[in-house]
């Protein structure tokens, strides 16, 4: 695969669905390639799966570079940290001998996530009811939330003297707030582990990180932008409500990293070769018969950080061109291509039918609509093994891909076709 050599770029790679495309695996590939790897956004809701050695890894906050001992990994001013829950990441890492403590960075603007704020995304779920947003309930809301409204706690607070001070009032604040949503808990447990995983954190090189990035790159460093979540669930382009509390798309690294628009260089888009979703919220080719259990089953889709079933439907081509779009993507990533392998014939959304049975090949601005989408049928390839180039790869499977580059106008780079490293087949280098 041909990645262009660009001066004083970031090269971004994000998924383009509603998340678990296969992000921390690629990155994982991809990372030899790269002396950084920075994470810009989301939080501790993200679950990044990478599998070698016959061990399945998932990883929450930390940049998915870190199994690369060469490889410095950035956690960016755009994610959010949970202290407890890092700790354990950190804990998990160090049992396997990985020592992180001179090749993880964190930017001293990454907001905390603290212990009320779970309390408040717990509280607001709850009340909600039927229109709940499906929520991973780690305080991810909450915690941008207060971002945005100017009060949040930032990683930069733990050495500037009055961290103690500014936490004791948030937290009274986020109490008075629980008090008129009359729900119940008790988070001093929590608490205390999530105390003790702000001591983990200062141990940690905290740094400016816009500085830190800015000046890798005229060092002539290779930086790779990671992502959480997908596209369809970004804040501003994704099918609101239902989607995540930041901006998951390219334009999201600028600000979650600090960097001009005219430094981002190639742009990795993941997809599955079907597509998934968990929790709620539209999805026009949802499956609810046998091809759906199958799906499910023969992909193994159950959330990695909630454990969650994950709703499955065949690929929806229209909601995949749109978000080539909104990424400006270069290098398109199929991931899960074996999944279809036991399929005889599948389907892909090509259009939707939209109110008054009109066809559109639009994401419309209200998808939770009445949307029918319009399937173009494909025949199976039956079974693709890891040492297929792309001269030989099966003919069904070619059709596949030459039809989703001609819809989204984008080429087809990368295919994986199972967890591990070696399951991963590169296609033309000149794409």
């Amino acid at each position: 695969m041909l990645i262009k050599k660009t001066r004083m770029k970031i090269d971004v790679l994000l998924g383009l669905q509603w998340g678990d495309e296969g992000k921390g695996k690629i990155v994982d590939v991809l990372s030899t390639r790269y002396d950084v790897i920075a994470r810009f956004q989301g939080g501790p809701n993200a679950g990044h799966s990478l599998e070698f050695n016959n061990i399945k890894h998932v990883l929450h906050t930390i940049p998915s570079g870190v199994f690369r001992e060469n490889t410095l990994n950035l956690i960016g001013n755009g994610v959010v940290i949970d202290p407890a829950a890092f700790t354990e990441e950190i804990e998990a890492l160090e049992k396997l001998g990985i020592d992180l403590s001179m090749r993880l960075l964190i930017s001293k603007k990454t907001h905390l996530i603290l212990p009320t704020h779970r309390i408040l995304d717990a509280a607001s779920e709850k009340a909600k009811g039927k229109t709940k947003i499906g929520s991973t309930l780690r305080g991810i809301g909450p915690a941008y939330m207060d971002k945005t409204g100017r009060n949040g706690l930032r990683i930069g607070d733990l050495i500037s003297g009055n961290f103690e001070k500014k936490y004791n009032e948030l937290k009274a604040k986020h109490e008075r707030m629980l008090k008129n949503l009359d729900f119940e808990y008790d988070i001093s447990e929590y608490e205390k582990k999530w105390l003790e995983g702000i001591e983990v954190i200062r141990k940690f090189q905290l740094v400016d990180g816009e500085y830190m990035i800015n000046k890798w790159l005229r060092e002539g460093k290779k930086i790779l932008a990671e992502g959480a979540q997908g596209t369809l669930l970004d804040i501003e382009y994704g099918t609101y409500p239902y989607v995540t509390s930041s901006h998951t798309v390219t334009a999201g690294v600028c600000i979650g990293l600090g960097v001009a628009p005219a430094k981002i260089g190639n742009v990795f888009g993941i997809f599955k070769a079907y597509i998934t979703r968990v929790g709620s919220g539209p999805f026009p080719t949802e499956l609810f018969d046998a091809n759906g259990e199958k799906l499910q089953k023969e992909g193994h889709e159950y959330g990695a950080t909630t454990g969650r079933p994950r709703r499955c439907g065949w690929l929806d081509l229209p909601a995949l061109k749109y978000a080539v779009m909104i990424n400006g993507v270069t290098h398109l990533v199929m991931t899960k291509a074996d999944v279809l392998n036991n399929f005889v014939s599948f389907s892909a959304a090509v259009k939707y039918s939209v109110e008054g049975g009109k066809a559109s090949d639009e994401m419309p601005f209200d998808m939770n609509s009445n949307i029918k989408p319009v399937y173009r049928q494909f025949d199976g390839w039956g079974t693709m093994n890891i040492d297929t180039t792309a001269d030989k790869l099966p003919q069904q499977f070619a059709d596949y891909v030459k039809f989703i580059e001609n819809y989204t106008g984008a080429k087809i780079a990368i295919v994986s076709v199972g967890p591990k490293r070696i399951e991963t087949i590169f296609l033309d280098e000149n794409k």
